[in-house]
This record gives C-alpha cells, structure tokens and sequence, in this order.
C-alpha cells in the first residue's frame, strides 16, 4: 500500500525525499501533562535490520519489512514500548515513559536545542529552532553565537559582511545550502549570510567533512543546510519584533493556510532598518553599515499521496551604505554604497513507487543576483544567473539495508563582473552524475561510498569519490570516519571584495584553476552517565589537504593583493572536544575546545594563514524555571590570538605587529513565556571589548596606506537588543 509522507519528514531527511512507507512521531510528557518532541530516539522493527531514530523534531520514516508487525520504539532512560502495527496502518503517534517513577510522578527530560545525529554516518549536528531563539537571531551569521564548530567574523571593518570559518577554513570551502539547493555562493557569498532571516529558519544541520555526493562536488570542509518552516506545520502565524541599542529594527512575520487537503502554502516576510550613525571610536568612520532590507518567500505544497510536491519565489532588496559620516566636515568622504536584488524560484517534485524503500525526485532551482558597489573611487557591478537541478532515484539491491541512490545534476552560472573600467566574465557549465551505495547492519554499522563525474566546462573532468562509516559497538558509543575529495571554483572578485575597502591593488599573476582538496576526519561521541544524567563528549579531528588552492597574498606588498595558485603545501588541522551535561533539572551545559592548525605557502614560504585564530574556548548555559516560563542563556567564547599580515613595509605609525592577542566575548538573553507571546532582553559583547583601530589610515582613505581588511575582533562594543514572538 503506497503511503501519504509528511513532507515535513522529508526535509529534515536530507535526500531520501520519498522512499519510506510509515511515519510517526515520538515524544515524551512532562509533569505538567505537556508533550515534548523526543530527539534520537531508536525505531526498528522486531527481528528484522530495518531501523531509524527520530529527528531534532521528533518524527521518523521508516520502510515496513514483508510481514513486521511489532514496532520497537527505545530510548535511554525510557520503558521500551513494542508497538502492533496493523497492516493498513500508516502513522503512528507514541509518547515514551522515563523508566524512573516516585510515587507515581513521572520524571522526564527536555528537548536539547542541539544533539549530535546518532545514525547519520555523516557526522552532523542538528540546531532547532529551541537552540536557534537562545540569542536574537536576526540572521544566518548570527546564528551561530552558542555553536562551539562554526566561528563568525567580520570580513572588514567598514561594510558589515560577515564571514564563517569551519575546520579553521573560511566560509567558501564549506557548501551551504537552503533546503538542500545549493545558496549563498558567487557573488552572494559576501553579505550572503545577511540574507536569510533568523525568524524564517525552523533548523541547521550542520556537517563536518565532506559531504554526500548526492550534494555535489563543492564541499571541502563541510556543509550546512538550512531549513525553512513549512506550510504543513502546526505554526499558522508568527510574528517577530526585535530592536537594539546601535539603532537596528526588524520585523519578521509568516503565514501559513490549508487551502484544501491537498494544498498548502505560506508567506514569509522580513523587512529591517540601520539608520542610527555610530562612531564610538571617532575615526570619522561609521562602525556599522546603514542597512535597509525586504525579503520576502512565498511556498506552496500539493501532496496526493504518492505525488508531493513543492514550488516558491523568493525576492530580496537590500541597501548598504557605510564608510566615512558624511556631514563630519570632510570635503571628499569615502562612501561606500552597496545595493543588491535577488529573484529566485525553486521547485521540488517526487514520486514513491510501489516497491518498498524507492523512489523518483527532482529538486530545481532558478536565480538572479544583481550588485552594484561603489567603494569611494571603485566602482563595481555584478549580476550572476544561475540554474540547478538534481535528479534523485532512490532503491534498495536485494534487501532493504542494502540502499542505492544515484542520479543526474546540471549546475549553470553566467557571471559579469566589471570593475572599473575591467570586464570580468565568465560561464561555467556543470553536468554530472553520481552514485551512492550504503551498507546497514542493524543500528551498529553504516558504510556510505559514493563518487560522482562533473564534466566542467572550463576544468575538465571532475572526479569527486567520499567514504563515510560509522560504527556503533554498543549503545553510548559512536565512531565515524570519513575521507573524500571536493573542488570549487573561486568568484575572486566577489569573494575578496573586502579589499576594494582598502588601497590595494588586485594583482592577477595567473590564471586561477579550480580549487581541489582532500579531507579526511574521524568522530567519536560517547555518552556516559554521571550522577544518574547524559553527559556527551564528541571529539573529532580533521585534515584538509589542498592539492590547489586560491593563494591571497597579503604580505609581500601593503599596496597590492596578490592572486596566484597554490605551489607548495598548505593544509588545516582541526581538532575540537565538546562536552554536554545537565547537571541539575533544566540546566543545560556545554564545554568545548579547538585548536586550529592552518599553514599555506605564501610568496614561497610555508606559514600560518592570516587572521585565523589558533584556538577557542566555549562555556554555554542555559536555564529554564520548572514551569518553562522563564528562560535564562549565557555564552562564553575566548578566542585565541593569531597571526596578521605583514606590516613592517608600512610607515612607524600605521604598522600593526605580527600577531593579533587572544579575547573573550560574553553574550547574555533572558526570556519570558506568557501564553503565545515570547519576550526576550539581551546584551552581546558584555564585556565591551573592541579591535583597536581596525581602520589603517583612518584620516586620510585616499592614501596608499589606507586599509580597512584587517579585521580580526569586534567591532561594535557592548550592544543592548529586545525583542518580542508571537504564535498561533
């Protein structure tokens, strides 16, 4: 019998779209009577290979075995539960009971706003929307402030970009997508973050390593996914309010309908405001762009049972103006002024067969992305059209832990770029095809090897082969290993263009190739208990080896960047320690720890990459009241020092040193629950701390010494913000 699935479900199971026959949802009941989802819980059927856990929402899929009739539903701390699943039955709702009773008080547990997947062989991390409303999330790069993986910079200090760093690498080397469609890359990938808003966002996954071939060839050092809220969820309307103390507004809203049984949409709006002018420094600098941004998606969802499917637009405007205060008295400021429009449409259609476990999807997608800059003399205009769609068949070879997923990707960009009076304009065409086998034996052992051929038109042959294993010897005890390749080809302009906010010359020595690396990792998680509660420890280790890479060499010249290959070695190593615990009811803690190892050949010479900090220290807690209407949130990063650009060729006064010191930042949120409404206050940079000076040649922007790139801590002090949710 062919099963109606929740497309909910399938979002959050990244590729497997349409190939399962029974979904539920497990959850567990505090003392209130109240019902949270449950995350990682185990589901498999009695005497058979066939098994899953449930995702960060708590919901699963699974495929019914000829003849399984008794459904395991287990988790640590929970009374099992065997479950009769009649034969026409295709949902199961469940809520598991702690195993721990006092005079009939059931004790339970709350959903972690982050968990590590159990089953992915791909070693990921789930952030829900729990973990995601912990700080004012105004937008993707904001994200990330009680995450101890992904570190987030400003890029310059004059524009307001943001950059993420994962494994030590910056952001280019790690593949970010939005619902499995590949975004933020090209000429979005500067202020690209600042594109997608907090309150639109229902999860992140994210991915250490390389990824699934079934994602394509660019990620290097990892990926993350972003998942938007759906129409078919119990949210219909949502509102976010949020302001803070530098003079930023923004409103944010969705609204869901059910126009048939079949049918669903929702449109999401987002709309903010910079308009406060903002020198604490008094360098006749603005430490923050003026932003004006409207946003705004609009999804729609048809589902008849074994055809789902799933079509959107999405329209964004944003106005960026920063650089000198013009009515400071200056007779020629330097301006920068930065509008950018995006359009896109996407679409998502599949079809389940009647065979178990297989299946037919197709995920495209369609945009535009128009920039015009100026950067006080320098002018630059970029417009990038894209198109990407990816062909997913999904079966099984003999029996159903035996899995194949292949299919067929076309990945098109036509950039123009000009910069000055230069023209720089290219074409990139990308067809490929790929296969993925995996191997499972019960919940103790998966092996996903895969490879996919990209025939690029402008490098050739692109063979891209990834190994993932994961092996679980008992219950608390989790290992992955993975190894595989990745290429990506640079938009240097638009990837580097926190230089035009600086006097140096782009110098092009050569040609640039395409970028290939290996990566290589290995995981390990182990859960304990601890006075009777979960403590988690992950550690992992991983190794980018880059085989070529885009050399940015900022030492040789201070008034000229020079872009050249790779001729030498240059690698990162990453090792990170993360420990979570609840050492009392409702009290969430987590340690972590990472040393960063990154070295490239620049001008000849192996050294440490600029501006990349050798290690960083986290401290994260959160807690909320027994009655769940008060919640408190506290984070701690100590971010190690690094080195920095030479500057000895630079006049006494505008030299800066070799390195940059280690700092730590505290950030702070207090929320109250009443009813539908969520208020929220909150402070970020607690301690006030500040990058000295980050403007070189501050009085004088014209002068072959002026430089605004070298960017390594805060810019903004300490910042107040409040803000307001609503529900229904």
């Amino acid at each position: 019998m062919r099963t109606k699935i929740s497309l909910l479900i399938i979002f959050f199971l990244p590729l497997s779209l349409f190939a399962q026959k029974i979904d539920g949802h497990i959850s567990e009941k505090d003392s209130n009577g109240n019902t949270t989802p449950l995350v990682g819980a185990n589901v498999y059927w009695l005497d058979t290979t066939e098994g899953t856990t449930t995702n960060e929402m708590g919901y699963f899929i699974i495929s019914r075995p000829k003849g399984a009739m008794k459904l395991i539903v287990s988790f640590v701390g929970y009374n099992p539960d065997t479950l009769n699943i009649a034969l026409d039955q295709t949902h199961v709702m469940h809520t598991l009971i702690n195993s721990i009773d006092i005079e009939g008080v059931v004790l339970t547990s709350s959903t972690p706003g982050a968990n590590f997947d159990r089953i992915n062989p791909v070693q990921t991390q789930v952030v829900t929307r729990n973990e995601l409303e912990r700080a004012a999330c105004c937008n993707l790069s904001e994200s990330f402030e009680t995450n101890a993986s992904v570190d987030v910079s400003y890029s310059d200090a004059v524009t307001g970009a943001k950059q993420i760093q994962l494994l030590g690498l910056a952001g280019i080397y790690t593949q970010i997508q939005v619902e499995n469609i590949p975004a933020l890359r090209g000429l979005s990938s500067t202020f690209g973050l600042g594109y997608v808003p907090g309150s639109w966002m229902e999860s992140i996954q994210i991915s250490k390593g390389t990824a699934s071939v079934a994602n394509g060839h660019e990620s290097i050092a990892g990926q993350i996914n972003v998942e938007y809220k759906k129409p078919w969820e119990d949210e219909k309307f949502f509102v976010n309010g949020y302001a803070n103390s530098l003079g930023m507004m923004e409103l944010s809203s969705n609204y869901s309908i059910a126009l048939s049984p079949k049918i669903s949409t929702m449109v999401l709006a987002h709309v903010e405001n910079m308009s406060f002018e903002d020198d604490h420094n008094h360098d006749t600098f603005l430490n923050h762009p003026l932003v004006k941004q409207y946003h705004i998606l609009n999804r729609w969802k048809y589902d008849s049972g074994d055809f789902e499917s799933q079509v959107g637009i999405r329209l964004l405007n944003e106005k960026r103006n920063a650089g000198q205060i013009k009515h400071a008295g200056i007779l020629n400021p330097f301006g920068i002024e930065i509008n950018t429009r995006q359009y896109e449409g996407f679409g998502k259609v599949g079809y389940i067969f009647g065979r178990p476990n297989t299946s037919l999807g197709i995920i495209a997608s369609a945009n535009q992305h128009e920039q015009q800059s100026m950067f006080g003399a320098t002018q630059y205009k970029g417009q990038q059209q894209g198109l990407y769609t990816n062909l997913v068949f999904i079966t099984y070879i003999g029996k159903t832990n035996h899995s194949i997923k292949t299919g067929l990707s076309f990945t098109y960009d036509n950039y123009k770029e000009r910069l000055n009076a230069s023209n720089i304009n290219r074409e990139e065409v990308v067809p490929g095809v790929y296969m993925e086998y995996t191997y499972k034996w019960l919940e103790e052992f998966t092996l996903m090897a895969g490879a996919r051929i990209d025939a690029h038109n402008l490098h050739g042959n692109l063979v891209t082969p990834r190994l993932h294993v994961r092996y679980q010897p008992f219950e608390q005890l989790n290992i992955r290993a993975s190894a595989g390749k990745g290429y990506r080809t640079s938009s240097v302009i638009a990837e580097n263009m926190y230089l035009l906010a600086s006097s140096r010359n782009m110098v092009f020595l050569e040609d640039i190739r395409i970028e290939e690396a290996w990566n290589y990792g290995l995981n390990i998680t182990q859960r304990y208990k601890l006075w009777n509660r979960e403590l988690t420890i992950n550690t992992d280790f991983y190794r980018t080896n880059f085989i070529n890479q885009l050399i940015v060499d900022l030492d040789q010249d201070p008034g000229n960047a020079y872009f050249y290959n790779l001729s030498g070695t240059s690698f990162s190593n990453s090792f990170q320690a993360e420990a979570s615990y609840k050492p009392m009811e409702r009290l969430d803690l987590t340690l972590a720890y990472r040393w960063n190892d990154v070295r490239s050949t620049i001008n000849n010479k192996l050294i440490e990459k600029p501006l990349v900090s050798r290690y960083k220290g986290f401290i994260s807690a959160s807690y909320e009241t027994a009655k769940r209407n008060w919640q408190f949130d506290y984070t701690l990063q100590l971010n190690g020092g690094g080195r920095l650009p030479n500057t000895s060729m630079l006049p006494p006064e505008f030299q800066r040193g070799n390195s940059f010191p280690g700092f730590i930042t505290m950030n702070a949120q207090i929320s109250k629950k009443i009813m539908n409404w969520d208020a929220y206050i909150g402070v970020e940079n607690l301690t006030g701390y500040t990058q000295g000076n980050p403007v070189i040649s501050a009085d004088n922007p014209y002068s072959p010494f002026f430089d605004a790139s070298m960017v390594w801590g805060p810019l903004t002090g300490r910042k107040f913000y409040l803000g307001f949710r609503y529900s229904i």
